[in-house]
């Protein structure tokens, strides 16, 4: 396996772990995060060894999400005022880009189990949600966050979600963009199980992981190949209108307020603009 700058891979057992390792606080999802998701799941994919995959993060929780400092550039061509074609082009490149990084994990053939700890917000969410099965220890927090920072999800989770937890739970995590904690994840489908602790939960997902590579390979793999025929395209169609929708209508008035009240560790004021 390759050197990574924002992942760990370990492969024992049949079973590979990818963790999450920042270098962002709060292993924030930065540029590195993006460029090399998809070429490690491309690796586990190809090596025979690897039969499933555990995804955790490093430290006390799972994500923080997109690394706004590290991605400003990113939002900077399509904030710039009066953004015309050309910026609004190289934002929808760079979001289906990162759309693609995501959806890695879901075109795996290899069973992927996510175990969460600590936080989980917005592109973290977006993560775990291209996992097939979702654990979390009971000081686990989620968030679809990104109303709050007047953006529309546009990496996965609106267009995962509802076949997870269902439209009405996603519809009010969507829109209020609350956090909630490991108990109501768990009620309403997002995680399987609870375990008591981060050692705890990692210890489950590789017992899991090491049950299914216990299976014949290639059957799990085509049980995967089969379910994913369900969902693949309507999510593929979701994906690309949200980024089309967010290379028209992202920049606002709201959003740059948004981010300037995260650096200004303020609450902002939203105007509808």
């Amino acid at each position: 396996m390759t050197e990574w700058v924002a992942f760990t891979v370990e492969i024992s057992e049949r079973v590979a772990q990818v963790t999450l390792t920042g270098p962002g606080k709060g292993n924030a999802m930065g540029p590195d995060f993006w460029r090399e998701l998809p070429e490690i799941f491309r690796e586990l994919d190809a090596d025979p060894q690897v039969r499933a995959v555990v995804l955790t993060g490093a430290g006390k929780h799972f994500s923080f999400g997109l690394d706004l400092t590290a991605m400003a550039g990113t939002l900077a061509t399509v904030l710039a005022d009066n953004a015309k074609a050309a910026p609004r082009t190289a934002f929808l490149k760079d979001v289906r880009a990162m759309q693609a990084s995501v959806t890695a994990v879901a075109e795996c053939s290899k069973p992927v189990i996510a175990a969460v700890s600590g936080w989980c917000i917005g592109g973290g969410l977006d993560l775990i949600a291209a996992a097939d099965i979702r654990l979390a220890s009971a000081d686990a927090q989620f968030s679809l966050r990104e109303a709050k920072v007047a953006i529309v999800a546009d990496i996965g989770s609106l267009q995962r979600l509802p076949g997870i937890i269902g439209e009405g739970h996603l519809r009010e995590l969507a829109y209020t963009a609350k956090d909630i904690d490991a108990a109501r994840a768990e009620k309403i489908g997002l995680v399987n199980d609870v375990y008591p602790d981060q050692e705890a939960v990692l210890a489950a997902a590789h017992a899991l992981a090491r049950e299914i590579a216990a299976n014949p390979p290639l059957v799990v793999q085509g049980i995967k190949d089969v379910l994913e025929t369900r969902t693949a395209p309507a999510v593929a169609e979701g994906l690309r209108y949200v980024s089309a929708w967010n290379s028209a209508f992202l920049p606002s008035a709201d959003l740059t307020e948004a981010i300037t009240a995260v650096f200004q560790k303020r609450e902002p004021d939203f105007k509808g603009e």
